[in-house]
């Protein structure tokens, strides 16, 4: 029910981008923010909700969550202008932020054997397809009947019966020893990925100033000094945010560039296909949720079946699959001009859910199967905050690349993605690659994958 809300708040509000755009007298950065709002700040803060779930106990930050990303949904309903909305939209995020790594690390924890793992990830994947299919749906009905206020009252009847649920049905689990905070290395992930999505965002935009502006340049040199400055610092750190030997394993380091590219094209493919099919074409909200149907309806048959595969035949032929579907689908909007011709939209649409379907499990079983449990939380929270990472920078680039009038251009970065998506499911899945894996597992003083036991103190 946490993804079914969190899914469904962000495919119906997309749907709803052009109705606001006009109610709120919005620009193309305008909207951007929108999105980026929710997604930059989720990102920023994954990686702390999942760890302080290991410390504190996880149902208690779930529930946490819930509250908080429905109360957010209240204050974004009644928001008076575009300014108030991206400010609610994230406090909707710090909430956010608490349940999806955290419903995570509930299911590793209780699906300990890995095939009954990967169909429950499966399972849970299918959710996103749900939402997809729903989404678009019933966004575009509330936004033609009742207004774009209403995708936000829709969260607050299923928060309030999940924190029902939460309290009556999961149980209370916690790391056997608490992890300690860090706030420098908290601080640095927000400075890298807010000054690097502003950068983007406002350099593409008429007020920014151009992409050679001092604040402009300014912001990409302080983010890349706030990435150096956080991998030296989390080096040295006998508690990091973000354990750096998770890195060590090719499969973890995969899934986690796997999760930026594959988000990243997904958040640009609902950015073009709402504005195109709403803008250009005239199309109602309703329509244009409609024709994105068939998307959706694909990528929630193959959720469920990719995970199936994960479970008997490994990572690979899923990401495979998925690399190609994406290129595909780019490929006839940016080289046949899907566009102008309904079949190959409709082909295209096919295409892609079917790619974005096939890799949600792969991802997140590669990422949280190779760590002992009680790293759980930490592993799915970095997880997690990929596919954010991927979905801020989706809506930045491709957004910039419509402002500046390079509408083809959004295309080709799509297709740039799923070539990524087939290139790494073909490096990282590999004997050698799991091999890596579990050096890292006994990295962590012996434990062996999937190990109820709290690491030691590092060698």
């Amino acid at each position: 029910m946490s993804l079914l809300i969190v899914s469904l708040d962000n495919t119906a509000l997309n749907v709803a981008l052009p109705s606001l755009q006009r109610e709120l007298n919005a620009s193309v950065s305008g909207l951007q923010w929108t999105i980026d709002a929710y997604t930059l700040v989720l990102a920023s803060f994954l990686m702390l909700a999942g760890s302080t779930a290991d410390r504190v106990g996880r149902r208690r930050i779930f529930q946490t969550g819930l509250a908080l990303f429905t109360a957010g949904s209240l204050l974004c309903a009644l928001a008076p202008s575009l300014g108030w909305l991206i400010a609610f939209r994230a406090v909707q995020a710090i909430g956010g932020s608490m349940l999806n790594p955290v419903a995570m690390s509930i299911i590793t924890n209780t699906f300990t054997e890995p095939r009954e793992r990967a169909r429950a990830i499966g399972v849970w994947g299918g959710v996103v397809g749900l939402a997809m299919a729903a989404g678009p749906i019933l966004g575009g009905a509330l936004v033609a009947s009742v207004g774009w206020r209403s995708i936000f009252w829709l969260n607050l009847p299923i928060g309030l019966a999940a924190l029902v649920l939460t309290a009556r049905y999961v149980p209370e689990s916690r790391a056997p020893r608490a992890r300690r905070i860090d706030p420098v290395g908290q601080l640095l992930v927000i400075l890298a990925l807010g000054t690097l999505t502003f950068g983007i965002i406002e350099g593409g935009s008429a007020s920014g100033g151009g992409w050679t502006s001092p604040l402009i340049l300014g912001c990409f040199a302080v983010s890349a000094c706030a990435l150096v400055s956080l991998v030296l610092y989390e080096r040295r750190r006998e508690e990091p945010l973000i354990d750096l030997r998770f890195f060590h394993s090719v499969p973890f380091t995969g899934a986690t560039f796997t999760a930026v590219t594959a988000f990243s094209a997904l958040a640009g493919f609902l950015f073009l296909n709402t504005l195109y099919l709403q803008n250009d074409r005239g199309m109602s909200a309703l329509e244009a949720g409609l024709h994105l149907l068939p998307m959706a309806v694909m990528t929630a048959a193959f959720a469920p079946l990719s995970g199936h595969l994960v479970g008997t035949r490994g990572a690979r032929l899923p990401l495979v699959l998925a690399g190609v579907a994406i290129v595909a689908s780019g490929v006839l909007f940016a080289g046949f001009d899907a566009e102008g011709s309904d079949p190959l939209l409709f082909a295209s649409y096919v295409l892609f859910g079917i790619g974005f379907g096939l890799v949600n499990a792969p991802i997140t079983n590669s990422a949280v199967s190779g760590m002992p449990r009680s790293q759980a939380g930490v592993a799915a929270g970095i997880a997690s905050t990929s596919r954010q990472v991927g979905s801020a920078l989706g809506v930045a680039v491709i957004g910039a690349a419509v402002g500046a009038g390079m509408h083809t251009l959004g295309w080709w970065i799509i297709t740039g993605c799923g070539g990524a998506v087939l290139l790494l499911g073909v490096l990282t899945t590999g004997r050698r690659a799991a091999a890596t894996a579990e050096r890292v597992a006994s990295g962590f003083c012996g434990l062996t994958p999937g190990s109820p036991s709290e690491p030691g103190p590092r060698t």
